[in-house]
């Protein structure tokens, strides 16, 4: 009988890794689940079901809601757990969940969100001395340079990589000098569809469904939409929160965060939905479009696999806000034909996602031990 492990960086929110963890968990339902940290509730029933072995980090003081500052020691916890029992290993990494160790008969996929932003190009986006300090970039500076040197010394633990889209294969050929094979993430298309009934008339609103961290951008997409007198929404929380209240007013709402269901409805009801920052993928735009819904994207990363401009939404190209405001109100007033966008979304179903990976798994399991892509 084949011992699978699942490895996960953190289980603390439903975000885009973790439904892509979910769907691993539907493919092999007895597998083993590990993770640095897990907060109970916070991800779907089907994750929640599972046993999820924990890192030790997960017992230090107040580490449910400050896990990120024990970054440092993720190395160390993430080379402790134990899978010397497993015969195939699947990380689903964006951070060290794809450093474990394997043993020597054992082949590791490692499902590529992306190589940790932070350590190798984004260091000023989440440390930069506006955020933390000029004191805190300094001596931060120094420790996410020799998470970076870890980051690259570990690559060779993955047998295969397997990215999320053109951009992170990019990423990861770049830092980690790799190949890898690409396999777009799974959207759930049947949850998120059009209205089943009669259309509803779409609000005057744009919409963000985000975390709430820096490199999202949704500060631009606030800043644009009140500049091109749109009201806008946005679905999400996270640290950034505090800064972006200063934003809202006068149609620009932050709502928080919603249940699948009302974020559901609000593609439905929604002019746009918008992707402001450059995304590795981004969930978003293929859930907006499954619903027949344009999409308004940066025209970088992740977005140029999804969106096709002027036919399933509007691409712009530079990260102001005039350049922002002026895609909006181009989208406001085009003409959009929702089977169209909703046909372009149906190529990243689950069930396209499932028969990929199963596809993968048999062919790595072939190859002889210790293959690498």
């Amino acid at each position: 009988m084949l011992r699978v492990a699942l490895i996960h960086d953190w289980l603390t929110g439903m975000r885009g890794g973790e439904k892509a963890l979910e769907v691993f968990c539907e493919i092999f339902p007895d597998a083993d689940l590990f993770t640095l940290v897990y907060l109970p509730g916070t991800t779907s029933p089907l994750i929640e079901r599972r046993s999820v072995k924990r890192s030790a980090i997960q017992f230090l003081p107040f580490a449910g809601r400050l896990y990120r500052q024990y970054l440092p020691l993720f190395p160390i916890a993430v080379e402790q757990f134990d899978l010397d029992g497993y015969d195939l290993v699947i990380s689903t990494s964006h951070c060290a969940a794809k450093s474990v160790v394997v043993t020597g008969r054992a082949r590791h996929l490692c499902y590529c969100l992306t190589p940790m932003r932070y350590a190798w190009d984004q260091f000023d986006a989440y440390f930069g001395a506006d955020r933390v300090g000029k004191l805190g970039n300094l001596l931060l500076r120094p420790m996410l340079a020799g998470l970076a040197r870890w980051d690259r010394a570990t690559e060779g633990r993955v047998h295969r990589y397997l990215a999320i889209s053109q951009y992170v294969a990019r990423r990861i050929a770049l830092y980690y000098n790799r190949e890898s094979t690409l396999v777009y993430p799974p959207v759930d298309t049947e949850f998120y569809s059009p209205e089943p009934a009669e259309p509803v008339q779409p609000q005057p609103k744009f919409l963000v469904v985000s975390a709430l961290v820096p490199y999202k951008r949704v500060d631009l997409a606030m800043m644009a939409a009140r500049q091109a007198g749109f009201g806008l929404t946005v679905v999400g929380n996270g640290p950034e929160r505090a800064n972006l209240e200063r934003l809202a007013g006068d149609g620009i709402e932050l709502a928080g965060w919603r249940t699948d269901e009302e974020i559901r409805d609000l593609y439905r009801t929604s002019i746009a939905a918008i992707l402001p920052g450059e995304e590795d993928f981004g969930i978003v735009p293929v859930e907006a479009q499954a619903c027949g819904r344009p999409v308004v994207a940066l025209a970088r990363g992740g977005a140029l696999d999804t969106v096709i401009d002027g036919e399933t939404g509007v691409l712009f190209g530079e990260t102001t806000v005039e350049s922002l405001a002026a895609a909006l109100t181009r989208t406001a007033a085009t003409s959009w034909d929702s089977a169209t966008i909703r046909r372009r979304a149906e190529r990243f179903s689950r069930s396209r996602f499932v028969d990929e990976i199963q596809h993968i798994v048999d062919d790595t399991l072939r190859a002889p031990a210790g293959s690498r892509w």
